[in-house]
């Protein structure tokens, strides 16, 4: 039965989130239970093309990640594929509708892993639509599925939404992306000489990313907008640990949030959440 074979390629993503993100798996888990496959299967296929250009160092990335964008525009096209990443992702893009568009400009920034080792003004903030605000609107297409005029009004929130994740993570990585893949995200930063105002003014433009997207999150359908405000808690978290050490302490070691601080983060950003749906402004 077909119905078994897509249900099987749709578990296989959610192990893929589970194992390699379990923040993020928890977020997706407050979804509607008829989100989560979808999201699931939008995070197993990002993943997958993150693990080409970032770790598969002994092996030839340039022909791996163009087989894998070829198979993915043949899933898409055919709508199967036996690779049960691909055939879930493409259930999920046909199911609705998702501009091609953004599966371009998601591959173009996995070449550009490729192909640079630092960034313009330019190709940073076209890196960043790419590899992030692209994949926001993914997800926001299942969100605000058949409701076009939503999707309009919340697609700049989720673009901002995706872009301070993403921000978070160079700063976060900023250590292993330098010494392993020699890369530096941030236009005008130099690694060796990473300077207190140079990270302040980055943490002036992820706020405002922050401060943005969380107007777009209140105007979320109530069947998604916990399960994004709880990821939203998490990187407002890392980041606000982040911005209290100095430029030394994240070229050295990776900056993580514990697992109990994690557990209390989520327990109160929930608490939060219901406070705030009750009537109260505690968000």
């Amino acid at each position: 039965m077909i119905d078994l074979f897509h249900k099987t390629s749709q578990q296989c993503s959610r192990i893929t989130a589970e194992n390699y993100s379990t923040s993020f798996a928890a977020a997706i888990r407050l979804l509607h239970k008829h989100i989560r496959p979808h999201i699931y299967n939008i995070y197993g296929f990002v993943r997958f093309a993150d693990e080409i250009v970032d770790t598969f160092h002994n092996y030839n990335k340039e022909s791996l990640l163009n087989n894998f964008r070829n198979e993915t525009y043949k899933a898409i096209n055919e709508k199967i594929s036996l690779n049960p990443i691909l055939h879930s992702f493409q259930l999920t893009i046909n199911q609705y509708h998702i501009d091609i568009s953004l599966i371009n400009a998601f591959f173009n920034s996995m070449q550009c892993d490729l192909d640079k080792k630092c960034h313009t003004e330019t190709s940073y903030k076209a890196y960043i639509y790419g590899s992030a605000e692209s994949v926001g609107l993914m997800c926001l297409h299942i969100f605000c599925h058949d409701k076009e005029n939503l999707y309009e009004a919340l697609k700049e929130y989720a673009k901002s939404l995706g872009a301070a994740f993403q921000k978070v993570n160079f700063l976060r990585d900023i250590k292993a992306d330098n010494e392993q893949l020699n890369r530096m995200y941030f236009p005008g930063c130099c690694f060796k000489n990473f300077t207190g105002p140079c990270k302040k003014q980055i943490e002036q433009d992820i706020q405002k990313d922050f401060d943005h997207a969380y107007q777009g999150i209140l105007l979320l359908p109530a069947e998604v907008r916990l399960g994004v405000y709880i990821a939203y808690r998490y990187y407002l978290s890392l980041f606000k640990k982040i911005k209290r050490l100095p430029p030394k302490a994240i070229c050295k070691k990776r900056i993580r949030l514990s697992n109990h601080i994690k557990f209390f983060m989520l327990a109160r950003a929930g608490l939060q959440y219901r406070l705030h749906n009750l009537g109260f402004n505690a968000i």
